[in-house]
């Protein structure tokens, strides 16, 4: 459902938004403005982060994803049946943000919480196979989101800009409530009920724990490095999936079907690749898989810019192809089960929201935006746009290097692995 609407969004910012709320504006500044609304739920999300975690970490994994999956689905629908600036003037853009923090807020604790009930609840031998189930989730959300795009895409033009963009936002009500339904049924993690009756055979030790914020500052290097290692995995997607998209179509002027063409196939493809990698963490170890598909997706941005400057379909869909079916969805599937094993058992739902989410402000909601102020301040061209999205590997490739290897790790450890 995050995915969904995550994806849903960022093709709407980079092909619709800016004629519908920004119709004043030049091109490339409109598609900005569209990608700083884009990038405003993602400021909120460290504050959702916080406070769901905490409840995760205290009433559980369950009932926080009941909740957020609420906020996520109502605040993606609302989108849909907003008012155009046509319509309200600036009430437009302004509701649009509102909604963007709702859906940040809520989806602070999104990935943390799944990843957390499916590793938790996984053999230990099969951590990083189950991890990857997290992955499936959000390919399946990417994948329906661009199905749904590509096939409104096909509507006339003007019937696109007029109503058509707003059938996939107010169809994801249908998403949320399956979604609502699953939540409901799953059972609580079985990591996180042992781990909570051994607090509660050992009362004092509860009493005694320290406030969050002391813990944050005796975890600051597992901070540090997780930080790294979230923000080059979290930049992929989002300059993929959102400012690439918007490239090819606004400034290349290549039609957007192109890209999201690629993505679809990437995403159909990403079905085996995201198994097989859970399956090689578990068998090799997280560390190295991650650094194979960071360092894979750092060497392919320079070959990958140059064939989309070919201005061929083919070659741009492509390009898209090889990004969504591996490099992009690969670090997160191993990120999954390795976050889950780094973070002790004490403030884990909280301590990974917060990675989670700060990491998403620096990569998933800036980086789009730099990228796209570097097009709208760059001559023609592309090495500036290289260098931004080489930056955001390179950071995870340091950070995985000081990462330990966590595979089989004891998750009721209360201590970070560090």
């Amino acid at each position: 459902m995050e995915y969904y609407d995550l994806t849903l969004y960022g093709l709407a910012a980079a092909l619709v938004f800016g004629p519908q709320f920004f119709p004043e504006q030049d091109p490339a500044v409109a598609l900005l403005s569209s990608f700083a609304i884009y990038g405003s739920g993602f400021l909120i999300r460290p504050l959702g982060g916080i406070y769901f975690g905490y409840l995760g970490d205290k009433l559980g994994r369950k009932f926080v994803l009941v909740v957020t999956i609420a906020m996520m689905g109502i605040g993606t629908a609302a989108i849909g049946l907003l008012p155009t600036y046509a319509q309200a003037g600036l009430w437009a853009p302004a509701l649009l943000v509102v909604l963007r923090l709702v859906q940040g807020f809520g989806s602070g604790a999104e990935l943390a919480g799944a990843s957390l009930l499916m590793v938790e609840s996984a053999p230990t031998h099969k951590r990083g196979l189950f991890g990857a189930i997290v992955g499936l989730g959000t390919n399946s959300g990417t994948l329906l989101a661009t199905a749904s795009w590509t096939a409104i895409s096909l509507l006339p033009q003007d019937v696109l800009m007029d109503w058509g963009w707003r059938i996939p936002f107010v169809a994801s009500i249908i998403t949320t409530a399956v979604a609502m339904y699953l939540r409901v049924a799953v059972k609580e993690s079985p990591v996180f009920v042992e781990i909570r009756q051994n607090r509660a055979e050992n009362v004092a030790a509860t009493k005694a724990q320290t406030s969050l914020w002391a813990d944050v500052k005796a975890s600051k290097r597992t901070f540090i490095v997780t930080l790294a290692i979230r923000i080059a995995e979290n930049s992929g997607p989002y300059l993929i999936k959102t400012f690439l998209v918007g490239y090819v179509a606004a400034t290349i002027g290549i039609h957007g079907s192109a890209a999201t063409t690629g993505i679809l196939i990437g995403t159909l493809l990403g079905f085996a690749v995201i198994p097989l990698t859970g399956h090689l963490t578990d068998r090799f170890g997280r560390k190295p898989v991650y650094l194979f598909w960071t360092i894979f997706q750092f060497l392919f941005i320079v070959p990958a810019l140059a064939l989309i400057h070919t201005e061929n379909a083919f070659w741009i869909s492509a390009v898209f192809v090889v990004f969504i079916c591996g490099s992009t969805p690969g670090p997160f599937v191993v990120e999954t089960s390795w976050f889950v094993e780094i973070f002790g058992a004490k403030r884990r739902y909280t301590f990974m929201s917060l990675v989670k989410e700060v990491g998403s402000i620096f990569a998933g909601g800036l980086a789009p935006f730099i990228a796209a102020a570097v097009v709208a301040a760059s001559t023609d061209s592309w090495l500036p746009i290289a260098i931004v999205m080489m930056a955001y590997p390179l950071i995870g490739i340091i950070g995985a290097i000081f990462a330990p290897e966590t595979r089989g790790r004891d998750l009721t450890l209360e201590q970070d692995a560090f």
